[in-house]
This record gives C-alpha cells, sequence and structure tokens, in this order.
C-alpha cells in the first residue's frame, strides 16, 4: 500500500513538474514569436525604433511596479491565485496582441502581458525551484530547456501561419488557445510549498519588505542580479533585435531574418539540452567563465563578417555558446536565498529596471546612429561575465549562510 501512494504520489510531482514547465514553454513560444514577427508588426504599425524600445521598455517599467507585490505574498497560501490569475491575464494579453490596430493598442497589450507573465510563469518558476531546493541548477536546466523549446516553436510556429492564412496576428490567436490549455492543466494543483522548504514565520508585508531591502543591499546577492541583466543582452535582447538587423544591416529579406532567429532558437535548444548532463559533471560557473570568453570572441566577428551565411554560421555558434547563461545565474540567485523563492522573484522585478531600460537605450542609439552600430552594445553581455564571476572556492552553501545571517 506504502508504494502504491509513493508511485502515486511521484508521479503527480512528475506531472506537476511537467505543467510548470509547459508554462515557461508557451511564455517562450509567445517570446519567440514576438522577435520573428517583429518586422512584421513594425510594417503593420509603422513603428519607429524608439517605439520599438518603449514597446519593451515602458511594459517592463509597469511590471517593475506591479511584481514586486506577487513576490511579497507568494511564499504563503495566495501562490496560486496569484499563478492562476496571472493565466488568465496572459491569455488576454495574447489575444489583444492579435487585434492590436496601432502602437497604443499594442503597447497596452505589453503592459498586461509583462505583469501577467510574471505572476503566471516567473512564480512558476519559483514552484519548480520548491520542488527540489538541491538540485536548483538541474531544474533551472530543464525550465531553461523548456523555454528554448518554446522560443524555437515560436518563429517555426509563425511561419506556418504566414504559409496558410498569410497573417501574424493568427499565430498569437493560436499561441493564447495553447496557453489556455496549459492554464486548465494548471487548476488541478495546489501550488504548495514542498514539505522539505520550512515556511517562514508569518511576518507582514512591512516585515518582508525589509528582508527585501537587506536582499537587495548583499553584494552576493547584487553580483547575480546584475549579472543577469547583463547577460540578458546576449540572450533575449539579442533575439529581440536579431530579425531587424538581418532585415535592416545585412538586407537578407524578411523569410531569411526568420531563418536566422530559428538558427538561432534551434541550436540554443540543443545547447540547453546538452547542459542538463553537462552539470552533473560540471561545476556551473565553470562551464559558464568558459563561454563568456567564447561569445566576446564570437560576437564581435558576428558584427563584422559581411555576408548572409558567414553570420548565419555565427549566429549558430552564439547561440549554442550561450547556453545555460540565464539557468546557472537564476539557479545562483536561488541557492543564495535558501527556502525563500518568493523573495528572488520580488528582487528579480525591484532590480529589472536595469533590463527594462536596455532595449530602450537600444532603440535610441539604433535611431541616432543605426542599428549596426547599436548591436555593439550587446558586447556588455560577455565583458560583464567576464569581470563579475566569483573566482573563488566558496560553495553556494556557504554563501547562502552568510546571506541569511
Amino acid at each position: 500500500m506504502l508504494k502504491f501512494l509513493s508511485r502515486r504520489l511521484t508521479r503527480r510531482v512528475g506531472l506537476f513538474v511537467f505543467v510548470l514547465l509547459a508554462i515557461e514553454f508557451v511564455d517562450e513560444v509567445a517570446f519567440g514569436l514576438d522577435q520573428a514577427a517583429l518586422p512584421l508588426i513594425r510594417d503593420a504599425l509603422n513603428l519607429n525604433y524608439v517605439q520599438i524600445g518603449l514597446l519593451f521598455t515602458i511594459p517592463g517599467l509597469v511590471a517593475m511596479v506591479i511584481e514586486p507585490l506577487f513576490g511579497l505574498i507568494a511564499d504563503g497560501k495566495a501562490r496560486r491565485r496569484l499563478i492562476l490569475g496571472g493565466g488568465v491575464g496572459f491569455v488576454a494579453a495574447l489575444a489583444l496582441t492579435g487585434f492590436s490596430t496601432d502602437f497604443l493598442m499594442l503597447i497596452f497589450a505589453f503592459c498586461l502581458f509583462y505583469p501577467s507573465s510574471g505572476a503566471f510563469v516567473s512564480l512558476s518558476q519559483a514552484a519548480l525551484m520548491d520542488t527540489d531546493p538541491t538540485r536548483h541548477e538541474q531544474n533551472m536546466a530543464r525550465w531553461t530547456f523548456a523555454g528554448a523549446v518554446g522560443v524555437f516553436v515560436g518563429p517555426l510556429l509563425l511561419g506556418a501561419i504566414m504559409g496558410t492564412t498569410g497573417n501574424w496576428r493568427d499565430a498569437y490567436f493560436a499561441v493564447a488557445i495553447i496557453a489556455l490549455v496549459i492554464w486548465f492543466a494548471a487548476t488541478r494543483f495546489p501550488f504548495a510549498k514542498s514539505a522539505q522548504i520550512a515556511e517562514p514565520e508569518e511576518a507582514g508585508v512591512r516585515a518582508s519588505l525589509r528582508e527585501v531591502w537587506r536582499a537587495i543591499r548583499n553584494w552576493n546577492i547584487i553580483r547575480w542580479l546584475v549579472l543577469l541583466e547583463f547577460a540578458d543582452l546576449m540572450m533575449d535582447i539579442l533575439n529581440a533585435y536579431l530579425a531587424l538587423y538581418f532585415v535592416d544591416v545585412v538586407r537578407a529579406g524578411e523569410s531569411s531574418a526568420g531563418i536566422a532567429v530559428a538558427v538561432w532558437a534551434g541550436v540554443g535548444l540543443i545547447g540547453d539540452l546538452l547542459l542538463i548532463p553537462l552539470l552533473e559533471r560540471v561545476r556551473g560557473l565553470t562551464y559558464l567563465r568558459i563561454s563568456a570568453a567564447l561569445n566576446f570572441i564570437l560576437y564581435p566577428a558576428f558584427l563584422l563578417v559581411p555576408g548572409f551565411i558567414p553570420k548565419l554560421i555565427i549566429v549558430a555558434l552564439l547561440g549554442f555558446t550561450n547556453a545555460g547563461w540565464y539557468s546557472i545565474l537564476q539557479a545562483q540567485l536561488y541557492s543564495a536565498l535558501p527556502g525563500r523563492s518568493g523573495l528572488v522573484v520580488t528582487i528579480n522585478s525591484v532590480t529589472s529596471i536595469i533590463h527594462d531600460l536596455l532595449p530602450l537605450m537600444i532603440g535610441v542609439v539604433a535611431e541616432a546612429f543605426g542599428l549596426g552600430s547599436a548591436m555593439w552594445l550587446m558586447l556588455l553581455g560577455p565583458i560583464a561575465l567576464t569581470i563579475g564571476i566569483p573566482r573563488g572556492q566558496k560553495t553556494l552553501t556557504a554563501a547562502a549562510e552568510e546571506n541569511v545571517q
């Protein structure tokens, strides 16, 4: 009887993890769709580079105001309501994006999507971290792989839709339907904390805010937050401008730009898959240092080499060598705050102003000096990792003990 109950519990935990990974998958499908469809959206709504920068910056600032509240209460009983409520907003925002006819309507849809994703996706990530606090890097690698599959599927979905209906809006409606199905599956689970996680004392919002303030003054935590934001220059932000770069700078055409985005996502998917067994053998930070050095060499080569095919080859190498940046850095942050996954969501939101301003900065530079010049700013990503990754032998456990004192 005990074996039967144990197998049933294990299977239910496995299904729960699968649903959590599916939530990340559909979020990244939407992201991959955004990047691949950006030239089409730009032409349909007559957007300029500054508006494109604002399209990613303003919703991020809105989320920065709202999302910290999610993390403050997500370590308690409200987690399930926040996740499911965020899922409703997530589906609605995708549908609104498909219906958008001008910049204001589109940016409203994005302003709804960002905080909804924060509740639906970021808190699901926190729930995944709580399923096994001893395997943060490995579970983050699985999370990132699920997201990489989504990023790869997004452009393919757009291509399939454009080949049938010829309307990019239909792709957003399709992703909204997929997200709705996953939301229904998520309603079957309680999203409660694992029994392995020691519940913090009931302290209220004021005490939680004091805890946030202590956390963001801790150098070890600041390190991972800053590195996460700068690393994103070579991940999501590069991906956001990749199709535009191939269209506006390389003059490769929209279909070729879609191929470049698909190659970037596909090779990154392979890298994320290989990272899962690699992290069982190699220390994550050691891998990260080597990867950053390779990106520091490859990215300037990508910008300088002429021709579509050579650039496409280097894009593939970049997508492969920066696999695992997010999963390793985010795992370090969770391990630095053991048992406080909701607090991680909060401080990520509080410090995300760097992430939110970077696309606007690139858009302003691109409008003034051209997108080709603005793309050099992405090089700050591997530079920051090279400088900021610790080289000492202090264990995560020791660092975590310092943080909670």
